[in-house]
């Protein structure tokens, strides 16, 4: 089971709550130029015996387009043995004349699709909100520095089996097996 999704980050980063002494409100300083921003397209990858999770990512300082969305579709079946159970949201870039036409030459791609406005079924939403926290409170000043703070988010998460685990309970999607246990 594959489940994509796009997500962006900006220099603007998230602000989150901490602690701080009585009188003495944290200042989070951010940069000047709030346009750029580091768009991602992943993938949450559960193996065919459902017991390892894999994350598969892309990321792009220019806006998504059918284009980007070809390139990682093609990083998946590189990367992804035998078929492909993909279940994708009804976004309009997935859409796309060029898309499709892509998707009906390769027939490794099965194709399903969640319902619309249905973000809380997919479980790659859940790991763009632990790189969000991640990257919350950072302020960077610059693209070099949106990046690094986007990548080291995206590697605490990816090399966490239990954080990807984490991703799927967090959906409400239907999930009925049970997280294999470590060694087996």
């Amino acid at each position: 089971m594959v489940f994509p999704d796009e997500s962006g980050f900006s220099l603007v980063s998230p602000l989150k709550r901490t602690w701080a002494r009585r009188g003495q409100t944290p200042v989070v300083h951010t940069s000047i130029e709030h346009n750029q921003r580091l768009n991602l397209i992943g993938a949450w990858c559960l193996t065919p015996a459902a017991r390892k999770v894999k994350l598969h990512l892309q990321s792009h300082w220019c806006a998504l387009s059918g284009d980007e969305v070809i390139l990682f579709l093609k990083h998946l079946l590189r990367h992804v043995r035998g078929a492909i159970v993909m279940v994708w949201d009804k976004h309009p870039i997935h859409k796309r004349k060029m898309v499709t036409q892509f998707l009906a030459r390769h027939s490794r791609l099965d194709m399903h699709w969640f319902p619309t406005c249905a973000p809380e079924l997919n479980p790659v939403e859940f790991v763009w909100t632990q790189v969000s926290e991640s990257t919350a409170s950072t302020a960077p000043h610059n693209a070099s520095e949106l990046g690094t703070n986007v990548r080291r988010g995206v590697a605490r998460t990816r090399r966490s089996q239990n954080r990807l685990w984490a991703c799927l309970y967090a959906s409400e999607l239907p999930w009925k097996r049970q997280r294999p246990k470590r060694g087996h």
